[in-house]
């Protein structure tokens, strides 16, 4: 089953006076690119969630952010110690008056003195961290199933592509026999006009329509294309994330075209090659977001 690399989970739930939310979202990248958002109370944890999302999300451009919103009554914050601010900020006027400077920022200058302002080191019990934990593993769920949702459109997608191509495929081996038979004859009106039909030496004039067909063959390319196309639906099939591998099937289908459309030598022909272009075309687009 293929995922799209397009993702959205949240997960909320209220635990001892607080809310907590984990938020996930993604989108394509070739890599990894997890940037991680949460209150400092728990950066011990960050390793965990890291190789978590590491295992889970694969790739992607992931932004992961965590928020406790807590009541006022477990709010804890800095403290202002206001004895040692009254006294850096006494001592500033002071030293003030004496230059007879005119300055009208000291109370900023005396909060940015050493101990002024003390911050309370919060901690996390582990009934609290194993709450989180849940709501983060929801969160997950919640962001594989948008993955896999939007896959499932993806796939679709993809299908109607590679039906679209065996499609010009098939008017392709329809025209290819009357090829033969409208370059024999257009051969055989050139030399006519050029030399005369009865100086023309027949057993030549064939060997050389022989080597020229065998080089504009595309029996090979036919059967290759074919086989890339139905790998190619079979792998959207598979259990695994395969964008990677889809990306490398759609390059060998797009040479088999090209050399298609190299050899065709025929109007009509080139016309269905295009086509299979424009369709090979979407679908590498629609592969940049395939997991």
């Amino acid at each position: 089953m293929i995922k799209s690399m397009t993702g959205y989970g949240l997960a909320t739930a209220d635990y001892a006076n607080a809310k907590y939310s984990v938020e996930i979202k993604s989108l394509n990248s070739k890599f990894l690119e997890l940037n991680l958002k949460f209150p400092k109370t728990f950066s011990d944890k960050e390793i965990i969630l890291r190789n978590v999302c590491s295992k889970d999300i694969e790739r992607g451009k992931v932004s992961l952010n965590i928020t406790v919103e807590r009541s006022a009554s477990e709010v804890t914050g800095a403290t202002i110690n206001t004895v040692l601010l009254a006294h850096y900020y006494n001592q500033l006027i002071a030293v003030n008056e004496q230059l007879n400077a005119n300055s009208s920022n000291l109370l900023q200058t005396a909060l940015n003195f050493p101990d002024v302002i003390s911050y309370n080191e919060e901690s996390i019990s582990e009934d609290e961290w194993n709450h989180l934990y849940q709501i983060f593993t929801q969160a997950l769920v919640n962001f594989n199933k948008f993955r896999e949702d939007e896959g499932l459109v993806l796939k679709e997608d993809l299908e109607l592509r590679i039906k679209n191509i065996l499609s010009y495929f098939k008017s392709i081996e329809e025209l290819e026999p009357k090829r033969i038979t409208v370059i024999r004859e257009k051969f055989a009106q050139f030399l006519d006009d050029a030399v005369g039909k009865i100086n023309i030496d027949q057993n030549r004039f064939e060997q050389e329509l022989i080597y020229y067909i065998d080089k504009i063959d595309i029996t090979e390319e036919k059967t290759r294309l074919k086989s890339h196309c139905d790998y190619f639906l079979q792998t959207l099939t598979s259990k695994e994330a395969n964008g990677k591998k889809l990306g490398f099937i759609s390059q060998e289908i797009g040479r088999e075209i090209n050399t298609m459309g190299a050899k065709a030598n025929d109007a009509q022909m080139q016309q269905f090659v295009v086509g299979m272009k424009e369709e090979l075309e979407k679908i590498k687009e629609q592969l940049l977001n395939v997991l």
